[in-house]
């Protein structure tokens, strides 16, 4: 009779569960096959996502980026099909061109003069709508942003009217006070056409960083005020410490996004309303860059004007982003 034994401790045998396991060990498990299967489906699905969008940035705006860098340096009227390379010839000529200095300043002088002015009062006007307990602040606030919802033309055309000379609102109001020696040609004196150019600008813009603003002061808890306002803090002092402070980083977002628009903003409203006279004194860098181009058929120069406004916005981005650096704030 034979008698099966337990083998002792420490002994192998084909039935033992070591033996079992070890096979097994040297095989991947089914979630481990899995997962890279997921992450390469996972990866088409996004690059299938992306890609109409990067085909649609590439041809629309790498494409033509690069071609305004290329064609500004040739010579061309824009028809023909002689081109004629001429290196940096077309950004010597800058230097000379008393009109594209002029407009160079006209630009910048709009920037300073409409940013100073509508982020200045967007700020000033958000602080009261919210901080202020103010009866009818929804129609006031919708009344301001009415001017962001109409189109830029249809802004140009109502301010060639406000200033039109003889029968324009602005011209008659001052008759109807009796004050006709301050009575003037408003898009026909050159000291005084940029600055009307500019009202139009900031009368466009002011509502929308007003209403953005709000949003961000709104977010602030009601507790730092109350407790300023425990210390003896004015409105000023709560603006300036508490306010400001907090909403810097929407401040610097909007502050840099304005300036690139700013100079879409001006084209468009001296196109429509002075066409950059009298005598080029309303004229702006992307009105010089079109008239050269596309009325003087010297499309090369108003290329190289182009890539001066591009460096020129860029620089500019870059200069407030580092001006406008700081430590973020957190409540």
């Amino acid at each position: 009779m034979t008698t099966l034994s337990t083998p002792p401790p420490g002994s192998t045998n084909g039935t033992s569960e070591g033996a079992r396991k070890a096979p097994s060990a040297g095989r991947p498990r089914r979630g481990a096959r899995a997962a890279p299967a997921r992450r390469r489906g996972n990866t088409r699905f996004v690059v299938a996502c992306l890609l109409p969008a990067l085909v649609l940035f590439a041809v629309f705006m790498v494409y033509p980026t690069v071609n305004v860098f290329r064609m500004s340096l040739y010579t061309w009227g824009g028809f023909s099909p002689d081109m004629n390379f001429v290196g940096l010839d077309n950004f010597r000529d800058l230097l000379d061109d008393d009109q594209f200095v002029r407009a160079f300043q006209n630009t910048v002088a709009l920037l300073v003069v409409v940013t100073v002015v509508t982020m200045g009062m967007g700020l000033f006007l958000a602080s009261i709508m919210t901080r202020q307990r103010l009866r009818g602040r929804n129609l006031y606030r919708f009344i301001l942003y009415i001017p962001n919802v109409l189109s830029v033309v249809v802004i140009a055309a109502i301010f060639s009217a406000v200033y039109d000379q003889d029968n324009g609102l602005l011209n008659g109001t001052l008759r109807l006070l009796s004050l006709d020696g301050l009575q003037q040609v408003w898009l026909g004196n050159q000291k005084i056409v940029l600055y009307s150019v500019a009202i139009a600008m900031v009368w466009q813009s002011l509502g929308y960083y007003m209403v953005l603003y709000m949003a961000s002061m709104a977010s602030i808890p009601e507790e730092l005020y109350e407790a300023s306002a425990l210390d003896g803090a004015s409105a000023a002092r709560q603006f300036f410490a508490i306010t400001l402070p907090l909403i810097w980083q929407s401040l610097r977002t909007s502050l840099t996004f304005f300036i690139m628009s700013a100079v879409n903003l001006s084209f468009v409203l001296v196109r429509a309303m002075t066409g950059g006279g009298p005598d080029g004194s309303s004229d702006v860098l992307l009105n010089y860059m079109y008239k050269q181009a596309y009325t003087n058929s010297s499309y090369g120069y108003g290329m190289a004007i182009g890539v001066v406004i591009f460096a020129f916005s860029f620089l500019v981005s870059l200069l407030v982003s580092r001006a406008t650096r700081r430590e973020p704030l957190q409540f």
